[in-house]
């Protein structure tokens, strides 16, 4: 089928919706660790905490791709049933989770609020490849990025907003600050709203042979069998990408997981309290809990402050993009492998940061996020079969969800471990994982991956 050349806001209507995944997954990653560590859990147990995540996502994104796949309605389309189904659940789990009153029951809404975010998340993926030209796909995914840093940079400094305009960041212990809860609740909101925004205003291509499509359809198809065969038949080129994508994600996991710890520990010196460390029957020591419990969650909404810059800079770097692949092409390759090294280097810088120069250093992650969540994308759309686009990204996020597996397994803090006890050693890490995946942008060497240089046909 010959796809028609999209203009801007055609672009911007059907990845709109990412602003709220991207509520979601700010809100999530820049917040979560706090809430654990409000509720009590001691810094080396909260990547396994975070477990659930991942899991959700290597269990979830293939399923949905599939079934995407497999899906036509005439009025709601391939992939935008997928998209209202995950806002609607993503909404109610986001609101719920700043009121988890035990440790368990946030890590288990931690599990239905990721599942629910990829519910909606994998079909959008698979919508820029569907609606796009291969000319425009570059442009498409870098599209996605902006308002992914859009989202990152608002959500991510929503509950220091939110404690501006006089919400008081103080609670009893073991009780999430009503600043946060707030940030939340207006989380959910968005999420809803601009997942609705994008169903309302976007059309889907049918299936190029409906009745081709409906036989495919009424076959009995093993699900599992199907997946395996894809898994099976991988392209060379999604094999390296999975490389490459092995060390971004273990990287971003690792400051999602920990940064938040890190940084109020080593640049705001003000790490989380130690309940049993305190005597709350004794005045004095209640006192001293809650003067040191209130700074923590203080320094907590700093660094969510400063997390969110790397949105913002990811934001500055795709709108560049934006323009320049709108008119030209560019080489992929080199500009992801590039763009990892710098976020590596924001990375290590941490460990001499101020409070005050922080926000540089995530200027310099910026960079590595918004190549992640676009270069891959558009390198591996360029190199499949466009008939199972859905399967695939949901396969491709295996490559994904795995790292992050192994780092809340254990993996960052076995490999943080060899560097000292230190929390920041985590931020070391993580910059040594993204220097090394953008040194395997090397491995890639289709052409079609690296620059799409012929006309659509």
């Amino acid at each position: 089928m010959k796809k028609r050349t999209l203009g801007f806001w055609e672009i911007w209507n059907m990845s709109f919706g990412f602003l709220g995944i991207q509520f979601g997954f700010a809100l999530q990653g820049g917040f979560m660790s706090r809430i654990f560590q409000t509720l009590g859990a001691e810094k080396d147990a909260i990547p396994l905490l975070w477990i659930a995540a991942p899991l959700t996502g290597l269990l979830v994104q293939p399923i949905i791709g599939y079934l995407s796949d497999r899906t036509w309605h005439v009025k709601w389309g391939r992939r935008r049933p997928y998209f209202m189904i995950g806002a609607i659940l993503s909404s109610i789990a986001l609101f719920f989770v700043p009121y988890s009153p035990a440790l368990w029951i946030a890590a288990g809404l931690l599990w239905i609020l990721d599942a629910s975010i990829n519910v909606s998340m994998e079909p959008f993926r698979a919508l820029v490849a569907d609606k796009l030209p291969n000319s425009q796909r570059s442009y498409g995914f870098v599209m996605q990025t902006l308002i992914i840093g859009i989202g990152t940079w608002v959500a991510s400094n929503l509950p220091w907003l939110v404690s501006q305009l006089g919400v008081s960041d103080s609670a009893p212990m073991g009780i999430v600050p009503m600043s946060v809860k707030i940030a939340f609740a207006i989380g959910a909101f968005v999420f809803l709203a601009s997942i609705l925004y994008t169903v309302f205003t976007t059309t889907e291509y049918p299936p190029e042979d409906m009745e081709e499509f409906k036989r495919e359809k009424a076959k009995k198809n093993n699900f599992i069998s199907d997946i395996l065969n894809n898994i099976g038949s991988m392209p060379l080129t999604m094999k390296k990408l999975g490389v490459i994508q092995f060390f971004s994600w273990f990287a971003f996991f690792t400051m999602w997981s920990l940064a938040n710890p890190a940084l109020t520990e080593h640049v705001f010196q003000t790490p989380a309290p130690i309940e049993s460390a305190y005597d709350m029957t004794i005045s004095a020591q209640a006192q001293a809990f809650d003067i040191a419990n209130t700074s923590f969650q203080k320094s907590s909404n700093l660094v969510g402050s400063a997390m969110g810059i790397y949105g913002l800079s990811s934001m500055a770097f795709a709108l560049l993009l934006v323009f320049y692949t709108s008119k030209r092409n560019i080489n992929r390759k080199y500009v992801h492998m590039a763009s990892l090294m710098i976020g590596g280097l924001g990375f290590i810088l941490m460990n001499y940061s101020s409070p005050e120069n922080l926000k540089y250093c995530f200027v310099l992650v910026g960079f590595a996020w918004g190549s992640i969540l676009s270069m891959p994308y558009a390198m591996l759309s360029s190199s499949v079969d466009p008939k199972k686009m859905g399967v695939i990204m949901g396969i491709f996020n295996m490559f994904i969800v795995i790292p992050q597996i192994i780092a809340a397994l254990g993996g960052i803090n076995f490999v943080s471990g060899l560097l000292g006890d230190e929390a920041i050693n985590a931020m070391t890490v993580a910059g040594i994982s993204l220097l090394i995946a953008g040194l395997c942008n090397l491995l890639i060497t289709n052409k079609n991956a690296i620059s799409y240089q012929a006309e659509e046909i």
